[in-house]
Order: C-alpha cells, then structure tokens, then sequence
C-alpha cells in the first residue's frame, strides 16, 4: 500500500524501531527516561509551571470524586493523582500525559471492591501494575493503532453513561442503594428518592454541574470545577446544612494496611487485574495519541507509555492509591494550558501532594452532592456529540459497532464492550472486504507511469497510489507512511483502486492531509470513487462541493498536470476528457 513515488525509495517511509532485541522485545534503555525529555524545562519553565497549576485546580475534585466513588475513599484518589501522576510523568513515554484516577477505571473497580475488599483492589492494581510493564517490554503498545473509532466513541460514550449512573445515589442524597449493576443501583436511589423527596441535595449536585459546564463554555481557563465545590463547601458551612461530607481523610501518606490474601484470592484475582491492565493501556494510549492530535509535531512512544503506566500502578498501591490511567480530561488541559514538557505533570502531582498535607481538614468539609456534580458535568465533557453523528452518517456498519459498544458498556462491563465492539468491527470490515473483492481480466499496462513518476520527484511532486481496503488494520501504517514524506511541495493520492473505506480510514486521511497541509504540502486525490466521498464528506475530511478547490480530479494526468502548475513557473493545467488514471 502506498509505495509508489515514496521519495525516499521503494521501501517502506517508516522508520525502523530502534532497540529491537529479536524483533520483539524491548530493550531496557529505550524505555527509560532520557535528559532531552527535560533540558527544555529547565531552560524555560514558567509555561509549564502554570499549565500544571490548572491541571492541578482542575484535577483536585476530580481525584476527590474518584476516590469516593470507588468506595475507598477521597483520600485513595488524591493519593492516586500524586503518586501516578508524578511517576506516569517521569517515566511515561507522552510529554503531555496527566495520569491519575479516571471515571472508566471506577466503573472497574466498584465491583472489586464490593468482592474483595480495599486489599483486594490494591493487589489488583499491583498486578495490573507488572503486567504493563511486561507488554511494554513485549512491544504491545502499537496495538492500540488498531482500535476502530467507531468502538473508541462508543466505548467513551458508554462510560459517560455509566459514571453519571454511579452519580445518582449521591447526587440524590441516598446511602446504600441496592443494585448488582450500577444501572440498577441508580433506580434503586430513585425510587427511594421518590419515596421521600429532599431537594437539597441535588440542587447542590445540579447547580455544581451547571456551574461548571456553562461558565466552562464563556471562560475555559477558568477552573470552574474548583470554584463550584469551594462555593458548594463554603454555603454548606455557613448555612450549616444537613448534607453528607467527604469526612476526615488523612494528612500526607502513609503505607497502607493490608489484610492477608490466600492463593485462592490472588489466583481469582488475576482475571480483575487483566481488566485493569487492559483498560489501563486503552485509555492512556488513547489519551496520548488525543494529545498528539492537540500539539504541532509531537509523537508518543507507545511502548514506553505502558511502562510509565505500568510502574504508576505499582507505585500507586504502595501508598493506598487506587489504579490509575492516563486522563483524557486532565491531559486536554494541560496542552490548551500550554505545556511544552512532562514539568506540567509533574508539576500537577507536587501541588496535589502539597494539598493533602496542608489542606486535608478543608477538603474533609467537601459535600459529596458537589462531587457529584463535578463528576455529572465530566461525563458532559466526555461524549463529542459530533464525533458520534459523523460516524452515524458515515455507514452503517460503524453505526452497528458504535450502538453495540455502548450498550454493552451501560448493561455489563468494559472490557466485554472492548472485545465485542472489535468483534464487529472485524467481521463487518471482513465482510466488507469480501464484497469489495472482484476478479476481472484486465490488459497489461504498456506504461506503468516510472518514468513520469521519477520526473516529478525532481519536481518536488510526489504520487502515491492507495491499492485495496482503507479501513481500521490498515489506515494508521497508511497514516505513518505518508507523514514520513519530505522535501516535495505537492502530494497526490491515487484511489482509484481502493476497494473498502470506513470511517477509521476517513479520519485517519483526513489527519494525514491536515499534518501534510500544515508542513504546506499541497495534497490532490484522483480517481476516488463516489461511495467512498461519502465518508470523506460526512467526517469533514471536504469542506467545499467544488472539485477543483478541494483538489479532487477524475484522472492522475489531471492533476499531475494541476501539480505542474503549482510549482512550476510556466506549469500550465491542461486537462482532458480521455485521460485514464
């Protein structure tokens, strides 16, 4: 796929791997932490300094609602922020990456707890912990590039539903609400609610919520989060009202105390900790490569995320924290904020480890509806609405995938919805495969264009032809291919014979256009087929109807001939009917 006109040469435009040990294994020092992660930090701190401060503000009652909502408590969370936080950011392998406790791996944890106890989920993270070290080393991380988005959005949106579900006791003031699945727990609050009705509590919840997602809209630099739980904790105070609080929590850090686990449990436990490491390497990797789409020329090393990640979760449980990931939320602030290195993150955990030792008898007084509300507006935040739309219209098996992810989120657990989402994924982009297939006689080509293609790299104009299915295994080595190509002023896609294009493969070109436009390369499809522009529209990857402006033509010796009159002087664009491509 895509090796005609490489400018480089025949081979393959992506760079091997460095520090390959028998093709597979990692080697030690490529995982570890380099001095040219922090030299410009120490040059020019100041913007980092400050982006991690309001990730800080913004993470605070995050890691509060978190930890509370696992059932281990606000100190497990805050903990969890400072001490993965601080390690994810030394050892990680994104410069960007915020790490902590996230609403997705609560939604894991809650049923942990409630089986096995505060030491069972510490043992779970310690486990989940080495064996993301080990896939680090194994090289697992590149798989995430195979992760359809169609499951990715609703896998997020599935966990939306289910951290707004987990809110509903609190939010409505009722303790001990019955209820195997979280869904059903959340109907047993209502209806207790109903019962015997308080509108305290959630007016609490609700105007929290409100705070922070409409003054969020008109002021995002603002940390509304913070500003709506000081206001909710302060009226609570003066007020003296009835409501739940978070309680005491303790000051700095101390090693938990774990009760004695049998083999027994270790060995039942092994199957948690799998969901833990599986979901713990899906969200960070996911996290790191949105951070990449938000910063101009940075690339992760997905290998060495999971070993960050790996060795977050073993530290983590040492100081009675809970398992944590990379936060999607947490690390989109941070670069809007204008981090420039892994400072910011660390930053972030040095403040948070500063509140817990000088402010623990305030963040005690915290109300458990306004947590409530922090978390009511995240899952807000988390669903993108257009994202979701733009798959919906794009074609109906990414619509099938997206809908059967989502409801296996809300009605059993993650990890199934992972696994059931790629599931249709696969046998539907198969399908597709098999029904794109043709066998057809076809003349032999006298002119197979190798001439012509070495004149126009002296010209600064490259020409790649896309041969079979652009669809979700394929479009990120697609992606990788062509963001290798240099030194040409113009780029055109031959896809002609692209048999299959789903919406993985619409985004994934849509993102190799924008960073090759970026470096002001000029990009040119010829010979795309009308059933698959309706993808591309749908995804925005075409912003106008007009042909010529968004630089489709019906034949390549078109736009070779439109290339030449973009870079050359005299280039003329001498266009015909009888062209083939």
């Amino acid at each position: 796929m895509a090796e005609l006109g490489n400018p480089n040469g025949a081979a393959n435009a992506t760079t091997p791997t460095r520090g390959r040990r028998g093709g597979t294994i990692r080697s030690v020092t490529e995982l570890l932490p380099r001095w040219s992660d922090w030299k410009p930090a120490l040059r020019a701190p100041g913007a980092d300094l400050l982006a991690g401060l309001i990730v800080a503000l913004v993470a605070l009652p995050l890691a509060l609602g978190f930890g509370v909502s696992t059932g281990l408590g606000a100190a497990a969370g805050l903990t969890t922020a400072v001490i993965a936080g601080a390690v994810a950011a030394v050892f990680g392998g994104s410069r960007f990456q915020v790490s902590g406790p996230t609403g997705a791996m609560t939604v894991v944890l809650v049923p942990i707890v409630a089986q096995y106890g505060p030491s069972g989920v510490l043992a779970v993270g310690l486990i989940a912990g080495i064996v993301l070290v080990v896939l680090a080393f194994a090289g697992v991380g590149r798989a995430v590039r195979y992760m359809p988005a169609p499951v990715i959005e609703g896998f997020t949106a599935g966990i939306a539903v289910v951290i707004a579900l987990q809110q509903v006791p609190a939010a409505l003031g009722i303790s001990g609400a019955e209820g195997e699945k979280v869904w059903q727990s959340a109907f047993d609050a209502a209806r207790r609610f109903v019962e015997s009705p308080s509108i305290l509590t959630p007016a609490i919840a609700l105007v929290v919520a409100a705070t922070i997602l409409v003054g969020g809209r008109f002021f995002p630099r603002v940390p509304f989060s913070l500003v709506a739980v000081a206001a909710a904790t302060g009226a609570a105070q003066l007020f003296n009202l009835n409501i739940v609080r978070i309680g005491a929590i303790p000051s700095g850090f101390s090693a938990p105390t774990l009760s004695f686990l049998h083999l027994g449990d270790l060995t039942s436990l092994i199957g948690p900790a799998l969901a833990v490491a599986a979901l713990a390497a899906l969200e960070s990797l996911l996290s790191a490569t949105a951070a990449d789409s938000m910063a101009v020329g940075t690339r992760h090393n997905p290998d060495r995320e999971l070993f960050g990640q790996g060795l977050a979760n073993i530290a983590a449980p040492l100081f009675g924290g809970v398992p944590a990931t990379g936060a999607i939320a947490r690390t989109a602030v941070n670069v809007r904020s204008g981090a420039r290195t892994r400072l910011a993150a660390l930053t972030h955990a040095l403040i948070l480890a500063v509140i817990v030792y000088l402010a623990a008898g305030l963040v005690a007084e915290i109300p458990l509806a306004a947590l409530a509300g922090v978390l009511l507006a995240t899952t807000v935040r988390m669903v993108e609405t257009a994202s979701i739309l733009a798959i919906a219209r794009a074609t109906r098996a990414d619509t099938v995938v997206m809908i059967a992810t989502f409801l296996v989120t809300v009605v059993f657990d993650l990890v199934t919805a992972v696994a059931v989402g790629v599931g249709f994924a696969a046998v539907l982009a198969l399908r597709a495969v098999a029904k794109s297939a043709r066998i057809e006689q076809v003349p032999l080509e006298t002119d197979d264009h190798i001439v012509e293609e070495h004149e126009l790299l002296r010209e600064h104009i490259v020409a790649y032809r896309i041969d079979g299915a652009l669809f979700f295994a394929a479009a990120h080595r697609f992606l990788l291919e062509l963001a290798e190509v240099s030194d040409v002023k113009v780029v055109i896609l031959r896809m002609s014979r692209i048999t299959a294009l789903d919406a993985t493969g619409a985004i994934v070109l849509k993102d190799a256009i924008s960073k090759l436009e970026h470096r002001h390369i000029t990009v040119l499809i010829s010979g795309i087929k009308p059933e698959h522009l309706r993808p591309l529209e749908a995804l925005g990857v075409f912003t106008t109807t007009d042909s010529e402006k968004r630089h489709i033509f019906a034949t390549t010796p078109r736009a070779i001939s439109y290339a030449r009159m973009l870079v050359l002087p005299d280039g003329h664009y001498a266009a015909s009917t009888s062209d083939q491509d």
